[in-house]
């Protein structure tokens, strides 16, 4: 005997889980039991991936935070970054065919290897100064891996959920995350507390240097994919292994098939441009070590609530159909992005590179109010992966595709962040990288309005489902 709310729903074209799926039908799948069942559980694959990227990533951003990478000349850092997203751009572009091919889980061990490489080599110049090269030639061969990691996590995080869950699950991914900065911008923040040398100790970089060699060998853990339903059933779909040259024109083939995920090219290359004024040209200009600790610690405290709000009580609101969710986010990402910059463009009226000796400490009076910028920055910044993340997985579902867009968003994020970067090293003057940060995040977002607009749908069509 049917259920009339279920027959009610489907006439409605809805699924049970509150999503619009029209005439589509498919395939269910009985799922593990026993242990097993726990073990395959996308919500815990999902948090095993977030624990790879807790202990690699979140030391990189832990470490960036601090402003010029813990060090008191903040050059090396900034061109180091420079060749990291120089690299990262161009192998972005490609590591998607390298994820189809030699498979998530091999494709994200892979890509841990530069981390302690990079950490190591600020333990380095801690020890020797005029190691300056090492810092640079680190940053560019983690450029290389971090294209590899992230791709197979986006890859991985948005093949996972089921309709419904996508912002969930990104939210969840982007909270363990980014509790690796919160735990990494602590320890920093303790190791150096009553440090008078405004940069930091060698046991701090030991320490991250310890917690990114682990994070190499979690994805050990992890479930072979082929082997993943998700929670409504449906089977994970399977990654595909085409010829080198069939993947290569994969890259055009998206463009030409979803032509949409053009108008998001802006928003993609803004997503790290904002962490060179945030970071050091805000943090670590300002601010005593000590003080720039804490503000780390607040920004990557802030990234989870900002992910969490908006994917679980925005884009994953299930009251809501798809397309009304995708237009909240918009106009909540869109106002962060005016928020954070007019309140930034009145304490960057007051500094230059010139004029910034006398730093804030945490006992400052006006240490407060600026400590809540950095609060507000964290939350823009959680909120725009977010939704760039969640934009990308409401176009399709498909491994393969989900890689080659991953692939896009890396590629073009790193172009700006090699630019801003260089700038930064450059020493192009703090007002014009803060203004450049500005007008770029708000392009970005009115670029992807038409895209939201015309390509977001309340449910993904067959269509969709591949390249």
């Amino acid at each position: 005997m049917s259920d009339p709310v279920l027959e009610a729903e489907k006439i409605d074209g809805r699924s049970p889980t509150g999503e619009y799926e029209g005439s589509q039908q498919v395939d269910v799948f009985e799922r593990h039991t026993g242990w097993r069942r726990l073990y395959f559980h996308p919500t815990v694959q999902v948090a095993l991936l977030g624990f790879v990227c807790f202990m690699c990533p979140g030391m990189f951003n832990a470490l960036s935070g601090l402003g010029g990478g813990g060090q008191v000349n903040e050059t090396a850092q900034a061109n180091a970054s420079s060749a990291l997203y120089a690299t990262f751009a161009f192998f972005g572009f490609f590591s998607g065919t390298f994820s189809n091919v030699l498979g998530a889980r091999l494709t994200l061990m892979l890509g841990t290897l530069g981390y302690p490489l990079y950490i190591s080599s600020f333990l380095v110049v801690n020890i020797h100064p005029n190691a300056t090269a090492y810092v640079i030639a680190s940053g560019a061969v983690l450029g290389v891996t971090a294209a590899l990691l992230w791709t197979a996590q986006g890859s991985l995080m948005m093949a996972y959920p089921s309709e419904a869950q996508k912002g969930l699950y990104i939210g969840i991914f982007w909270a363990i995350f980014n509790l690796g900065g919160v735990v990494g911008s602590a320890v920093a923040f303790a190791e150096n507390f009553r440090s008078t040398a405004n940069g930091v100790s060698n046991g701090t970089y030991i320490g991250f240097l310890v917690l990114t060699i682990t994070g190499f060998f979690l994805p050990l853990l992890m479930a072979d994919p082929e082997m993943m339903t998700r929670t409504d059933g449906t089977r994970v779909v399977l990654v595909r292994h085409p010829s080198w040259k069939a993947e290569f024109l994969n890259l055009f083939v998206a463009l030409k098939t979803d032509p949409w995920v053009v108008l998001l090219f802006p928003m993609f290359f803004a997503s790290n441009y904002f962490y060179t004024w945030q970071f050091n040209d805000y943090n670590g200009a300002l601010f005593t070590i000590r003080a720039r600790g804490l503000n780390n610690f607040v920004y990557w405290s802030a990234q989870i609530f900002g992910s969490v709000f908006i994917g679980y009580c925005i884009l994953d609101k299930k009251r809501l159909r798809r397309r009304t969710r995708a237009f909240i986010g918009w106009v909540i990402v869109f106002s962060m992005v005016f928020v954070v910059h007019i309140w930034g463009y009145f304490y960057q009226k007051t500094y230059t590179r010139a004029n910034n000796s006398n730093k804030i400490d945490i006992y400052d009076s006006s240490f407060p109010a600026h400590v809540w910028l950095m609060i507000f920055c964290g939350f823009l910044d959680s909120m725009w992966q977010t939704y760039a993340y969640w934009l990308m997985g409401a176009m399709s579902n498909d491994m393969a595709k989900l890689a080659v867009f991953t692939g896009f968003y890396k590629c073009l994020q790193s172009c700006g962040a090699a630019g801003v970067w260089r700038a930064d090293g450059a020493k192009l003057p703090y007002m014009n990288i803060f203004l450049s940060t500005w007008g770029l995040t708000a392009a970005g977002m009115l670029f992807a309005f038409p895209m939201v607009y015309f390509r977001v749908k309340d449910y993904t069509e067959p269509e969709d489902e591949t390249l």
